[in-house]
């Protein structure tokens, strides 16, 4: 770890012939101080599309961003791949881009503060929360394992709602050790107001650790009652998806803002998915920037 006079050695900090860092093909000067993050690239035009005008559009691999004006305010739509993995890229390299300088290789004495807004796609855990809902996220639940090697420090609520996970659902001790991160007061206000909300659980996978069977056999049967029963302090498990709880426990450590809105396009319960999930996220997606830029 590089101190206030240290250098981000090149295989640290990898920036490319362009100026711009390794994987998101990104110089400092092109994001906005609000990034909207989607899994799938093609969400990316499906939300730029609301936007008034387009300064610039950049790609590599799976990360694709277009940078533009939102009624008045400039806004980058960035898309991450699925899972923390790629999330662990993404935080890492947008902090870079606003609190490393590029030129020296060293830290940002001024630090800035991001706005990051998840717009995703999840599975309900309640059968009241239909497909095509909006759940925010109040909490996130990691079972990925991925905060584990960070330097966390939960507050007294999470350390209180994960020992309580953990109990209820008799959460292997052979699993990776889950966290709980809260998500940013402010940007919940705003966002939760006409949406479901509750604990997001962020998962490794999409078929064994979601508890989906195919062919392969889980390991523990009947994961989803589980997570079900989960209650804490007046909030259920409401979704399962794969980035939640890597963007809030990433954007904590690193000082930035986040939230998690996700369509609701599977009813684990109920065993549907959406007959129409297109239509779902497109109006996931007005509702989030109606709330955030009156859009």
């Amino acid at each position: 770890m590089a101190t206030d006079t240290e250098l981000f050695k090149p295989s640290e900090l990898i920036i490319n012939s362009r100026g711009a860092v390794y994987h998101l093909n990104l110089r400092p000067d092109e994001i906005a101080d609000t990034v909207l993050l989607v899994g799938d690239p093609a969400r990316t035009d499906k939300v730029a599309r609301f936007f008034d005008s387009i300064e610039l559009q950049r790609e590599h691999r799976e990360f694709r961003s277009i940078t533009g004006m939102l009624k008045g305010q400039r806004v980058t739509v960035l898309s991450t791949g699925i899972g923390t993995d790629n999330i662990d890229i993404v935080l890492n390299e947008l902090d870079a881009l606003v609190n490393i300088d590029f030129e020296t290789r060293k830290e940002k004495i001024e630090k800035k503060s991001l706005r990051l807004i998840r717009l995703g796609t999840s599975g309900s855990l309640s059968a009241d929360i239909p497909a095509g809902a909006v759940v925010v996220s109040a909490y996130a639940m990691g079972t990925d394992g991925l905060l584990n090697y960070y330097r966390f420090t939960p507050n007294a609520d999470e350390i209180q709602l994960c020992e309580t996970f953990i109990r209820q659902t008799q959460y292997p001790t052979n699993w990776a050790k889950p966290y709980a991160v809260k998500a940013d007061d402010d940007l919940f206000n705003t966002l939760a107001t006409e949406a479901f909300s509750g604990i997001t659980v962020t998962a490794c996978g999409f078929y064994g650790p979601q508890g989906r069977i195919l062919r392969a056999k889980p390991s523990l049967d009947n994961l989803l009652d589980r997570y079900q029963e989960t209650v804490w302090n007046g909030l259920s498990v409401t979704n399962f998806e794969m980035e939640t709880s890597a963007i809030y426990g990433l954007s904590r450590i690193l000082g930035h803002r986040a939230i998690s809105v996700s369509v609701i396009v599977a009813n684990r319960v109920r065993g549907e998915f959406s007959s129409d999930a297109d239509k779902d996220v497109e109006e996931m997606i007005r509702y989030s920037l109606k709330k955030v830029f009156g859009a």
